[in-house]
């Protein structure tokens, strides 16, 4: 799902837009099976009981059980599905929730230095944690960013805004594609070389 366009200013464009990685949806996913494999048996050995309770045991049964997929599976399937992290030519956002929605703009002149962090498990899922100090006391860590070395990458360019070390990727011909040279560094030459 993209980013809205009419809530970007002028001449900003979306480069990177992504929900958590979705390793944080493997322990309600387990849980959803677990609940529904452990209602099915209880509801086969609830049809052995006598007349009245055989149905009292089936409704509790599927009461609990709904209980438990609403709150181990569905509220962390949609606090993932709401959770937005994007980083614009002119901005940082993060936006989530649902019902109490909290979000935050860091503009890209703010940001002072971007770290990122990822574990032996954060690696193996290609996610990690980015670490994004600013101007405020404290740096803000974003957890579970999917291709966090390369979310890190795009912010660091965007923060430095360097034309020269911007990459395009080929062109559409196939070729690859020229760059301008980089401007020349350093004092000029001094006398004028023999020819």
């Amino acid at each position: 799902m993209a980013y809205p366009d009419d809530l970007l200013s002028e001449n900003e464009h979306v480069v990177v837009h992504s929900h958590p990685h979705f390793k944080m949806l493997i322990f309600p996913f387990v849980a959803l099976i677990v609940t529904v494999g452990v209602g099915i048996w209880l509801g086969i050995l609830a049809k052995d009981a006598t007349a009245p309770w055989d149905l009292i045991s089936l409704i509790a049964i599927g009461a609990v059980g709904l209980g438990l997929v609403v709150w181990l599976f569905l509220a962390p399937f949609v606090r993932w599905r709401t959770t937005h992290f994007i980083v614009t030519t002119d901005r940082l956002i993060a936006r989530e929730g649902v019902i109490k929605r909290t979000g935050i703009d860091i503009p890209m002149s703010r940001i002072n230095s971007v770290q990122f962090e990822h574990g032996l498990l954060d690696r193996v899922f290609g996610c990690g944690t980015l670490v994004i100090e600013s101007a405020s006391d404290e740096p803000l860590k974003f957890d579970d960013i999917p291709k966090v070395e390369r979310v890190h990458t795009v912010i660091y360019r965007e923060v430095n805004d360097n034309p020269y070390d911007d990459y395009a990727p080929p062109a559409a011909t196939g070729g690859p594609q020229q760059t301008e040279p980089l401007p020349p560094q350093g004092p000029p030459p001094r006398g004028n070389r023999r020819r």
